[in-house]
């Protein structure tokens, strides 16, 4: 096993664990905003209560991104410098963006916001929780934005043996990124909206084995599973809406991507979704498969969709391009390259096929949960306590968690051989002088410590999630504007 692949492996396996913590971080700050909100405009302690019970688990999971976030960017320098080296112009400014403009709104903000209960004004406290929740929406932009030119890459030319940046505007309007950024942050509030949902729901069922149930308690989870599957609902038919627009990008774009995500070795008009396929054990023909008619054409927007062999045949013949047979600026200087490279265009077909499923599976059986929770606890009616019930709750916040992380394993797995699309190999973007041992020994090192990592953050969720809601006594308008801020939890 050659150093690019363990090197794939780990970017692979920091990059997933660092994505758990992202869409939690993402939705749930709006969320928590909300909740506070709520707070201002009623006075009501539910709503205070929610909002420091949910916030101080938003902020164990703020900590833990941060922390497992820094390792990413190590990596690039560390295993993969001649992909820095290639594409640093286009990709270290969004990154820079990010880290100057969004982290910092974001840390400082939410800072002031920690501290701030009792010292600032409840207007002003309630805009230092909005604006941390405004800069971890910019921060996304920033990072699906290069991750979109990766996919697709506009505004750059071929010059002095790397890519060059001539249009940043054209990277913020990628066509990619303009569905591929929705499409994330909806997933997020599915995320999101199913972890307040799940873990509002878990304490109404023990509330409900009670015989005297305090009120005010039973009151704000009944507020919070409400929500919280609300959320989650609208979310789901919104990333139906956001999925189809990116899927459509996606065929013409990277007509590959969507034939491996389908199976679909041959071209096909009317082309039929795949339920079930089984492929060649050479990725060259269809064995068995269960379609519907005439679906693929809908979501990829085209009435002929392109097969893995023709598209494989052209590629031959042509290089790579788009589904319309262009190709941008960069991929065309770069074409005359990639001939003598001998590099197969094909992905890991059943992996990419298998992602988008259960991508999808999983979403779909989120919105089936919700939606039953919503039944279940209609007209004031408590949940019936039992494993069934426990199951639900946990599938909750899950669900849609690893169904973004699949969504994303088939983004990023779909797009290969290329690191950049259509001109750059991943096996080409390694670091020339790292030694498979190298690569092996931090993997195991980030393993170890990722491992006590996830011992921690699921002790310290568990341990304030099975707490409950906070006893909060009445916050004044300004206690003291000269005082020190202190630790408000």
């Amino acid at each position: 096993m050659g150093s690019d692949t363990i090197a794939r492996w780990q970017f692979g396996i920091t990059t997933v664990y660092h994505y758990f913590f992202v869409p939690v971080t993402i939705a749930l700050s709006l969320l928590v905003a909300v909740l506070q909100t709520q707070w201002y405009r009623t006075g009501s302690d539910r709503y205070l209560r929610l909002t420091k019970f949910y916030g101080k688990l938003f902020l164990i999971n703020f900590a833990m991104g941060v922390v497992t976030g820094i390792v990413q960017e190590f990596q690039f320098g560390m295993n993969w410098s001649e992909y820095s080296r290639f594409v640093g112009d286009i990709f270290g400014a969004p990154l820079a963006l990010e880290a100057l403009v969004a982290f910092f709104l974001e840390s400082t903000f939410l800072g002031l916001w920690i501290f701030g209960w009792d010292k600032l004004s409840r207007g002003k406290h309630l805009a230092m929780i909005w604006l941390a929740a405004i800069g971890t929406l910019i921060s996304s932009i920033f990072i699906i934005a290069a991750n979109s030119w990766m996919q697709n890459p506009v505004g750059a030319i071929y010059n002095n043996g790397r890519a060059e940046l001539v249009d940043f505007g054209a990277v913020l309007t990628n066509p990619i990124f303009l569905t591929q950024w929705p499409h994330a942050v909806i997933g997020a509030f599915m995320v999101a909206g199913g972890f307040i949902a799940g873990v509002a729901g878990w304490h109404m069922a023990k509330l409900a084995k009670q015989d005297k149930p305090v009120a005010e308690d039973v009151s704000a989870f009944r507020t919070a599973t409400k929500f919280g599957a609300i959320v989650m609902l609208v979310a789901g038919l919104l990333i139906i809406l956001s999925g189809d627009l990116l899927g459509k990008q996606m065929t013409r774009v990277q007509p590959m991507k969507m034939a491996a995500a389908e199976a679909l070795y041959s071209t096909e008009t009317n082309a039929s979704f795949s339920i079930f396929t089984i492929g060649s054990l050479d990725g060259s023909k269809e064995i068995f498969s269960v379609r519907v008619p005439g679906v693929l054409s809908i979501l990829a927007g085209e009435s002929t969709v392109k097969g893995i062999n023709e598209i494989k045949a052209d590629y031959a013949k042509n290089g790579f391009t788009q589904g319309d047979g262009k190709q941008e600026v960069l991929q065309q200087q770069f074409a005359s390259k990639l001939s003598a490279l001998g590099v197969d265009p094909t992905p890991n077909i059943p992996v990419s096929y298998w992602a988008f499923r259960i991508m999808m599976g999983l979403g779909f059986l989120t919105m089936i949960v919700g939606a039953w929770m919503l039944w279940v606890t209609r007209k004031g009616a408590m949940p019936k306590p039992g494993k069934l019930w426990t199951t639900m709750m946990w599938i909750l916040p899950l669900a849609p968690l690893f169904a973004n992380s699949f969504g994303w394993i088939f983004t990023e797995m779909g797009r290969q051989p290329w690191i950049v699309a259509g001109v750059l190999p991943t096996s080409f973007a390694v670091s020339p002088t790292v030694s498979v041992a190298d690569v092996w020994i931090t993997m195991i090192l980030y393993t170890l410590l990722y491992g006590t990592l996830a011992v921690v953050e699921l002790g310290l969720m568990f341990k304030f999630i099975k707490k409950g809601l906070p006893d909060v006594a009445p916050v004044e308008q300004i206690v003291d504007e000269d005082a020190p801020l202190s630790f408000a939890y």
